[in-house]
Order: C-alpha cells, then sequence, then structure tokens
C-alpha cells in the first residue's frame, strides 16, 4: 500500500486571513491542505503576528488558540528563529539560510500509521522541514457534521532545527 504524498505551491504566501481564505484549501475539506495552509501562515508569524494567529485560529476551527497555546507559539520563535516556516518549503536549507525555492512548493505526507494510530476522525500528517532528521507529525481532526479538517495538535513542527549558516558562528 502506497502512503499518500501531495504538494502544493504557493506563488505568494497569504499575508492574513483574507488571503488563506481566498486559498482554494481554506475550504477545509482536505487534510493536507488545511497543513499546507497552517505553514504558510508560520511563515507570516515573524513579521505579523495577530494576522498570524488570526489565520491559525481559522484552521483550529472550533477550539480557538488558549493564551498558552500563543504563548507556546511565541517562546518558539524566540531569539531569531524566523527560518521555522520557510523551511518545510521545497530547497530551504541551513546551507541558504532557509530559503526556499520559488514557487514556494509544500509536501505533505502520510504515515504508515497516520489512519489508525490516533482513532477515527484524527489523521496524522507529516511535515518534512530541510533543517531536521526526521519529519515532523502533526494532527487534524475533522468535524464529521461538515466534513471539514482542522489543526488539533501541532506543538512538534515549530520545535527546533539547525540554524541558518547566517547564524552559525561555526559554519
Amino acid at each position: 500500500m502506497a502512503l499518500e504524498k501531495k504538494s502544493f505551491v504557493f506563488e505568494t504566501l497569504p499575508a492574513g486571513l483574507a488571503d488563506l481564505k481566498a486559498r482554494p484549501e481554506a475550504d477545509l475539506k482536505d487534510p493536507y491542505g488545511v497543513l499546507a495552509l497552517y505553514v504558510a501562515a508560520l511563515c507570516v508569524y515573524p513579521k505579523d503576528k495577530d494576522a498570524a494567529l488570526e489565520m491559525i485560529d481559522f484552521l483550529r476551527g472550533p477550539r480557538p488558540m488558549s493564551p498558552m497555546d500563543k504563548q507556546f507559539l511565541r517562546d518558539r520563535f524566540m531569539d531569531g528563529k524566523d527560518y521555522l516556516g520557510p523551511s518545510y518549503f521545497a530547497g530551504a536549507v541551513p546551507a541558504n539560510n532557509y530559503t526556499p525555492a520559488e514557487p514556494w512548493t509544500i509536501t505533505i505526507e502520510e504515515g504508515a500509521h497516520s489512519k489508525d494510530q490516533l482513532g477515527e476522525g484524527y489523521l496524522k500528517l507529516f511535515l518534512t522541514s530541510g533543517g531536521a532528521d526526521n519529519p515532523r507529525g502533526c494532527t487534524l481532526r475533522t468535524k464529521p457534521s461538515t466534513g471539514e479538517w482542522f489543526l488539533w495538535e501541532y506543538s512538534g513542527s515549530v520545535m527546533g532545527i539547525r540554524i541558518p549558516v547566517s547564524q552559525d558562528e561555526w559554519a
């Protein structure tokens, strides 16, 4: 059985919620698309925290971010870690300071146990960062009454990765 893999292309990244909602993935029917939009929101965070949080709240659906969730995200971006989001796009690696190839392309993959590990209504998908040795898992949850998918658990996606060469005094 082949594992599903989907790629999404961004000519430009959304700058805020209106731009995000203009993307076809914003219908929230495809969990892979929801995760792609989440990574785009991570790219906005260093420039406009409020816009990024609004985007992430939309992707979380009926369960908005708590103050603790917002603090967790703020802590992950401390000390100039603006490269976390871009690191998930094709071509972005420490050697080029996480500068993605254009257009920005992200590939999201299913894991061997993506569908059976968490139970009915949940799906764990994986993102590959150019600065991490292993893919980062994110869990999505479906709302059966609407068929929409929402972010459920994604803390692993903002954990540390190798620093870009421009910030590495040993490079």
